[in-house]
């Protein structure tokens, strides 16, 4: 049986847990081999830049009753030319254990939202090629890929062509 999820905003006192979920991230990232650097944040840097006057991201988490299962990171890009924001997912990422159990679709969904109340022309992220789970799962949304260098799949989901029916 599926336990109830809800999705929640960060607030200060999740700066360690915003660290560990970028940590699981990269592991996740290095394990598909799409990722081989060094993480170079840290919980200071997490604080000053997402905790202060002008927020330079956001945090999103999924929870259940046993605790946070994922996270979404973005941001806001703002076009000259279109006059509007958009948003860039920077990271999203669920506990292997809680995948498919509708933690994801839940995070784009209050992004899509978030989308919305900010007059936003699109959300945009890159995928891995390797990341055949997360592709299915982007394309499952209605997510459109717009380019493709090497490994890195660009997507662009506008909210006009969100597809609810998963």
């Amino acid at each position: 049986m599926r336990q109830k999820i809800q999705i929640r905003s960060a607030h200060p006192d999740d700066v360690s847990l915003i660290y560990l979920f970028i940590q699981k991230k990269s592991e996740f990232d290095r394990s598909v081999g799409a990722y081989s650097g060094v993480i170079q944040t840290s919980e200071d840097k997490i604080h000053h830049t997402i905790f202060c006057s002008h927020p330079f991201a956001h945090v999103l988490f999924a929870e259940n009753s046993q605790g946070v299962i994922g996270f979404a990171l973005y941001g806001f890009r703002y076009s000259s030319f279109a006059g509007q924001p958009s948003i860039w997912l920077d990271d999203l990422y669920i506990d292997e254990n809680m995948r498919n159990q509708g933690a994801g679709a839940l995070l784009m969904d209050k992004l899509q939202q978030v989308a919305q109340e900010n007059n936003c022309t699109h959300l945009a992220w890159t995928a891995d090629v390797r990341n055949t789970g997360g592709l299915k799962f982007y394309r499952r949304l209605g997510a459109e890929i717009i380019e493709q260098k090497e490994n890195r799949c660009f997507f662009n989901w506008t909210p006009q062509k969100i597809n609810h029916e998963r």
